[in-house]
Formats: structure tokens, C-alpha cells, sequence
């Protein structure tokens, strides 16, 4: 019980549940690159899934105990970071801050938004319904994902929220890694430059490869 309710046990479960969740967009992005593989690639990826429900949806509550758990705490911490006292900010590990560092709360609420968003969108098809027709009319026995995820983002106003939310957890990521090694005590001040060039360079990546599939719709590179 300690663990949730002292400071270092709480960021240590920050770390642990946000290398996790690295993890689960790591494995989600490398299923949505099997776009540029063509319309039938994504289609056998998406059946793939839709044909193991228990397993996908033990998944996604695994995800979302991994969200629960990880907002929950950076919220908390980051409250009690600013209720501290100037003598208490005076006992702490002085660190470089970065624009990165200090909107962790907000690009972690956009986050939030987006993947709420993202499932209204894409999961539950609740929202820009425009895009369920193209995604009944099967190819080769399958939905036809392709279809779905082109007729979206051929919207720019659907593009840019993506690309707000990508950008966001571009800038998550960049704090992210740095503060998951230093919180596990692996990086001392001679490393942490490396650390924070490293962080950089893997959240560039993966905002360069996320943002690539809505682009590349919207500018009809792939074509629906």
C-alpha cells in the first residue's frame, strides 16, 4: 500500500504504467503502418483482431486499468507539486525544466480527449458516421478498413485533430523517457543529456510515423 500512497511509490507506478503504455502504442502503431502495405493489408490486420473479441477486449480494459492509474497519479502529483512550499522545492533534485516537462498535464489531458475521440471514432463509430458506409462494403470477404480510415482523413478538420493529439504525445514522450530513467535512478548528471537526446529522437519518431497516415490521405499519397 505504500507504494500508492508515498511520492516515490507513486512515481515509480507513473513509470512503470507509462513504459507500459509506450508499449501498447508501440505494437498499435506498428498494426496501423500495415496501411501503407495497401487496402488489403489493413483489412487482414483489423479481421485479425475482430476475430479474437475476448482477447482484444481483456486488452483494452488492461489499457485502460494502465490509463487509470497513470493519470490518476500524475494528477495527483502534479497538484502536490504546486501546493509545495518554496523550502520544500529546496530539498528537491534541482532539474533542467522544459516546455516538454512542465505541460506534461496538459498533453497528457489531450491525450485523454483524443483517445476518447479516437474510440467514438474508429471503434464505436459514433462520430463522422461518413465513414461507416465505405467501412460495410466488404473487400474480399472483410470490412474494408481502408476505406474508413481514407474517407477520414481526406477531412482536413479530422487530420488536424489528429495531428494536435500526435503532437501532443510527441511532447509527452520527450519528458517521458527521461523522467521514467531518472525515476528508477539509472541516470546521473553526466547521462542525462543523453537521456533527454534519446527521449527526443524516439518521440520525434513516433510523431513523424503516427502523423504520416493522415497526411498521406489528406494529400493523396494513399488513396482511398
Amino acid at each position: 500500500m505504500h507504494l500508492f500512497t508515498s511520492t516515490v511509490g507513486r512515481k515509480i507506478l507513473m513509470a512503470v504504467t507509462g513504459l507500459l503504455l509506450v508499449g501498447f502504442i508501440t505494437i498499435h502503431l506498428i498494426g496501423n503502418l500495415t496501411i501503407f502495405a495497401g487496402n488489403e493489408a489493413i483489412n487482414i490486420y483489423a479481421a485479425g483482431l475482430h476475430s479474437m473479441p475476448p482477447v482484444v477486449w481483456i486488452f483494452r480494459l488492461v489499457i485502460l486499468v494502465l490509463f487509470a492509474i497513470h493519470i490518476t497519479f500524475g494528477i495527483q502529483l502534479t497538484v502536490e507539486n504546486s501546493a509545495a512550499t518554496p523550502e520544500q522545492y529546496a530539498i528537491q533534485v534541482t532539474q533542467k525544466t522544459t516546455f516538454a516537462a512542465k505541460s506534461m498535464i496538459y498533453t497528457g489531458l489531450i491525450i485523454l480527449a483524443f483517445i476518447l475521440y479516437h474510440l467514438l471514432h474508429f471503434t464505436m463509430h459514433v462520430v463522422h458516421t461518413d465513414a461507416i458506409e465505405p467501412y460495410n462494403q466488404l473487400v474480399n470477404g472483410r470490412h474494408n478498413v481502408f476505406g474508413m480510415v481514407g474517407t477520414s482523413f481526406q477531412s482536413a478538420f479530422i487530420t488536424i485533430a489528429y495531428a494536435i493529439a500526435i503532437i501532443a504525445l510527441a511532447f509527452h514522450l520527450t519528458h517521458g523517457l527521461q523522467s521514467f530513467i531518472q525515476t528508477l535512478g539509472w541516470s546521473n548528471g553526466p547521462s542525462q543529456d543523453k537521456v533527454s537526446a534519446i527521449g527526443k529522437l524516439v518521440a520525434i519518431a513516433y510523431g513523424v510515423l503516427y502523423v504520416a497516415i493522415p497526411l498521406a490521405f489528406l494529400f493523396h499519397i494513399l488513396k482511398v
